[in-house]
């Protein structure tokens, strides 16, 4: 399940009836895309004929994302090594498919997000679920894995995370990344949130290409880009896989939407750098409201929210049943949440995810709303 959805849905059905309603529960951007990707897909509307793509993407999108490596991490990325998908959604499927097969472990933190488990699962994969709470800052450590009965097929790790918005140190990610060489396990490293981090040089970001070029790194123009509906995102793939990939993604999608790659190759020029840099801002701004309002109202015991647009909180003095306190909290008040069931098989019935990508405004109302049923 994918219990997010619902309230998405309820959400909707609310709206449609004329009634308030306050979303924490989106995960996704609140602002358009940036002024350059909208100016260069009108001129593709004008001017291009928008047909099929490489299945790989098209070489100069997959040359600018490799510049953004450069850039921002400084490592050599060959733009070959960049195979650009239907979103990053299609991406972990390619390399699901590609790299496992029916019966492999694949290890994941709990809480995660919860589509990894359903499409691994689907897939015929058995899902380890690493167990991250407090003690280990909700991030998965080589301890864990060695506590394991045998070394996992895969291991998938989100920094900055959702639900829980931690960020592994470059050190901690470089360790699960040596430790997954190894081993023989594939690391599948989901940074589909970098660029969206607090705390400056305290709670830096790293690629997992710095230690491990035999990892495989995700990548997206959802969350810090701010366009989640053009469903493009990316991999960085060893060159062992890269041929099963091409004949997967020929026959499953043909190719990435040629609309969308050609906008968001205007994505990382400097204008829309400093566009989206600026709704980090915003972000930062925002998270510092929910966290004093959700405080205020008592609810403080949090995951460390380093990065991504999220506050993931404990709840259980005020339920044991999230599912249905989030479903009654939006039917009385308006206020929408996601319910931790959908990230965490075990606690999840105590802990909600909170998005803070909207406006301060919202996030104020929000808490005025919720104020009553918590005190209650």
């Amino acid at each position: 399940m994918f219990h997010v959805m619902d309230v998405l849905a309820a959400s909707a059905a609310r709206r449609a009836a004329g009634l308030e309603v306050v979303s924490f529960a989106a995960g996704q951007p609140s602002t358009p895309a940036p002024a350059p990707v909208l100016r260069a897909v009108h001129s593709a509307l004008d001017s291009d004929l928008l047909g099929y793509t490489e299945s790989l993407g098209l070489t100069p999108l997959r040359e600018a994302i490799a510049d953004l490596y450069r850039r921002r991490y400084g490592l050599a990325v060959d733009p070959t090594d960049v195979v650009v998908t239907t979103g990053s959604s299609g991406a972990f499927t390619l390399i699901f498919l590609a790299a496992f097969d029916v019966g492999d472990r694949v290890a994941m933190a709990r809480p995660g997000y919860p589509a990894y488990r359903n499409a691994l699962t689907a897939l015929g994969c058995e899902v380890v679920e690493l167990d991250c709470g407090p003690e280990s800052r909700f991030v998965p450590t080589p301890a864990m894995l060695d506590a394991l009965d045998e070394p996992p097929a895969g291991l998938i790790v989100a920094s900055p995370a959702n639900p829980t918005g931690t960020i592994l140190t470059p050190d901690e990610l470089a360790d699960l990344a040596r430790w997954c060489d190894a081993h023989g396990t594939l690391l599948i490293s989901d940074e589909i949130y970098h660029g969206i981090e607090y705390g400056g040089p305290d709670r830096p970001t790293s690629c997992a290409w710095a230690t491990s070029r035999e990892s495989v790194v995700m990548g997206s123009v959802s969350k810090y880009f701010s366009m989640t509906g053009w469903r493009l995102g990316w991999m960085l793939v060893p060159r062992r896989y890269l041929r099963g990939i091409e004949r997967l993604t020929a026959n499953l999608t043909i190719c990435p939407p040629a609309v969308s790659q050609i906008a968001a190759i205007a994505a990382f020029d400097d204008e829309s750098i400093a566009e989206c840099d600026a709704h980090v801002a915003r972000y930062a701004a925002n998270r510092a409201v929910l966290l004093d309002g959700l405080t205020s109202l008592g609810i403080d015991d949090i995951a460390p929210p380093d990065g991504a647009f999220y506050i993931y909180a404990d709840v259980g003095a005020l339920t044991d049943d999230t599912l249905s306190w989030c479903a009654r909290v939006l039917t009385e008040t308006g206020v929408a949440m996601a319910p931790g069931a959908d990230f965490d098989t075990r606690t999840g019935h105590r802990t909600v995810r909170l998005s803070f990508a909207g406006s301060a405004a919202d996030i104020e109302r929000g808490i005025d709303l919720l104020g009553p049923v918590v005190r209650r």
